[in-house]
């Protein structure tokens, strides 16, 4: 029995995860943290049946009041940094599911993890249809030379690229750095509209009413192009059993992992 604390079991996508977790048979939530609903009975809070749960303000007070083997965070990218280095420094796995972190981040994380002897499993999307786009587009980089990445999403979220996008890219630069025609810097006009550059790798982030979270990687020969999308629509559930996943596997290795398809294609 995998015993997880959900930091964010109120928002979006955790109240998605929280749902999965409460009905497995394999993991049990021994903590919820929501700010503004702290104090509620988790399951109550989700509209469901009372789940004996408490939810508790802050992810320290979560932790002190039970014991867990992984935290899971849906927060926000000004907070999930702090919230995975406490629950390492207790011996706590760690799944991030919160976008916003930087390469620099997940090093501090990984280096965290290693001291810890804990694992970190951070992914931008933890959708299986993102986790498949990851895998294909990091085969076809070893073959083609040239590729960019777009990435969409709704008009009001705050960080740019997505994590989707961000993770993505990095990880593309990994495998080679993309070859570019015509410098950036010797743009005519701004140089701002050939998007931003995240490892070496061309990023262009589009924000519009309509789209919930989306990602393009694009990979073109002469003649010929090669498009992988992952297109997400506004049901969270999509999600939550990437999660449970990976908080079920993040006690088997030590450091950092990023992207959910390291654990299926392991």
């Amino acid at each position: 029995m995998t015993r997880i604390c959900l930091a964010g079991a109120t928002g979006w996508t955790g109240r998605a995860v929280a749902a999965a977790a409460l009905d497995a048979e394999d993991v049990t939530l021994v903590g919820a943290v929501a700010r503004r609903s702290a104090g509620q009975d988790l399951g109550e809070a989700l509209g469901r049946a009372p789940a004996g749960l408490e939810i508790a303000a802050s992810v320290e007070a979560a932790l002190a009041a039970a014991e867990a083997d992984v935290l899971v965070d849906y927060t926000h990218p000004s907070a999930v940094k702090d919230h995975a280095l406490t629950a390492l420094a207790r011996g706590v796995s760690v799944v991030v599911g919160t976008s916003g972190l930087i390469a620099e981040d997940y090093a501090e994380l990984d280096a965290a993890a290693r001291a810890a002897g804990r694992g970190v499993l951070a992914s931008g999307n933890f959708a299986i249809t993102a986790a498949l786009l990851s895998h294909f587009a990091l085969i076809a980089a070893r073959f083609i030379e040239h590729f960019e990445v777009i990435d969409y999403a709704k008009a009001a979220k705050p960080d740019a690229p997505s994590g989707t996008a961000r993770e993505l890219a990095e990880r593309l630069g990994e495998v080679r750095r993309p070859r570019l025609d015509h410098p950036i810097e010797q743009t005519i006009g701004p140089k701002e509209l050939r998007g931003g550059s995240i490892n070496g790798v061309q990023v262009h982030s589009v924000r519009l009413p309509s789209y919930t979270a989306s990602v393009d990687a694009l990979f073109t020969v002469p003649g010929a192009r090669l498009k992988l999308t992952h297109d997400a629509g506004t049901d969270a559930s999509v999600y939550a059993q990437g999660t449970l996943l990976g908080a079920r596997r993040v006690g088997g290795f030590v450091g950092l992992k990023r992207g959910l398809d390291q654990l299926l294609f392991d």
